[in-house]
């Protein structure tokens, strides 16, 4: 059975449009199952899905005369007397596939379908050559309410903190538990056991490694990415200190930078910049670091509940839109800001001075709404819930 999930109704605006739609994000996090559940539901006979992963898959697009490519495209089955539709699946196995498609598009009118697991790839290689011919969307693991529908739950999370009981709240929180531990990868939230789901997280780990790392990344030391990327899964919501990393990984600034650019760039970690007027008396310099996916942090960091239960909000926030935290030279801090306008104070067990100093500094620095997110149930007003964001 395919599961909707959130972004469809995104992706469905674009499908009679001219560009291409492009689907990208962490490995595993569902593309391949997005775009065939996009081709089953497409109204038309007129369509070919390839997976480029296959070699003989890739042989149809390398070819120098891209009229040769429209021939094998046509021996395929595929007539251009209608409109056709291609669904190409991991595309960053085609260096060469952003002007074929450029060309298809310009001269024969194809709408394309495209799904890549890499930004990093994406960005560089499309940017220039399909500029105004391309939709990106990116595709994040599950967000609590698609854990739900993956879990089939009949749960229905209260419209607001009012309307939720103890006794709900109980009832909710057995599966946020779930999701908080194993995080949302697709394939391990479907899992019943818990050690065929720590061994799918591992078989997560390792595809990301072999197939990202070693062979899209192409670094000279594999073995200084792999502890880094273990080092950051440990220091989830803590500002990067690239001075003491660089010194304990026994590797150069500038190669440390690049391990970064290319960690974030293949949906891996997240980094988040600090919020800004223009105060010069705040910490502006160094980011803070979150994790792709809370399973991956909880297997691999074995991190304490608030540092997990911190990176899981972080993790339904930003499928949504723009994070940054603010944080004073005092200490004094607000975990997330929310596209420039809405703070979150991330907390086990707030106390009603926490949330009052939460809602004064967000009025200082001009936010429009601030919100406690609690771990446990609480009878204080404005506290929200992981589960509610």
């Amino acid at each position: 059975m395919i599961y909707p999930r959130t972004i469809y109704n995104d992706i469905e605006k674009h499908l009679d449009t001219p560009e291409a739609v492009i689907l990208t994000g962490m490995r595993r996090t569902g593309k391949t199952t997005l775009l065939t559940l996009i081709r089953d539901r497409l109204k038309t006979d007129n369509k070919l899905f390839l997976d480029l992963e296959n070699p003989l898959n890739r042989k149809y697009f390398e070819e120098e005369d891209y009229e040769k490519i429209k021939a094998a495209l046509e021996f395929l089955g595929l007539s251009f007397k209608k409109r056709p539709y291609i669904f190409l699946d991991e595309i960053q196995h085609v260096r060469t596939l952003p002007s074929v498609v450029k060309y298809l598009i310009d001269h024969h009118k194809i709408k394309f379908f495209l799904t890549g697991s890499a930004s990093y790839y994406l960005k560089n290689l499309f940017t220039e050559s399909l500029a105004g011919r391309k939709a990106i969307f990116e595709v994040f693991p599950l967000t609590f309410r698609e854990f739900l529908t993956f879990k089939q739950s009949p749960l229905k999370i209260p419209a607001n903190e009012a309307a939720l009981t103890k006794p709900v709240f109980a009832a909710i929180d057995r599966l946020y538990e779930e999701y908080m531990r194993y995080g949302g990868f697709p394939e391990i939230v479907l899992k019943e056991d818990s050690r065929e789901k720590a061994k799918a997280i591992e078989d997560v780990f390792t595809s990301f490694f072999q197939l990202e790392v070693l062979q899209l990344g192409d670094f000279r030391r594999n073995d200084v990415i792999r502890d880094l990327m273990l080092l950051l899964m440990q220091s989830t919501g803590s500002k990067l200190d690239i001075q003491r990393i660089s010194r304990d990984l026994k590797v150069s600034r500038p190669a440390l930078y690049n391990y970064l650019a290319f960690l974030e760039g293949t949906y891996f970690i997240k980094t988040i910049r600090p919020f800004s007027k223009g105060r010069s008396t705040e910490v502006r310099k160094m980011p803070k670091v979150y994790v792709c996916d809370t399973g991956l942090a909880n297997h691999f960091a074995r991190l304490d509940e608030g540092h997990i239960f911190e990176n899981n909000i972080f993790q339904n926030l930003r499928v949504r839109g723009e994070l940054n935290y603010y944080q004073r030279k005092s200490g004094v801090e607000i975990d997330f800001i929310f596209n420039k306008k809405n703070a979150y104070e991330v907390k086990i067990n707030p106390r009603e001075s926490d949330i009052r100093r939460m809602k004064e500094l967000s009025h200082e620095i001009g936010l429009e709404s601030s919100r406690m997110v609690s771990r446990r149930f609480s009878e204080l007003k404005g506290v929200t819930y992981g589960f509610m964001i």
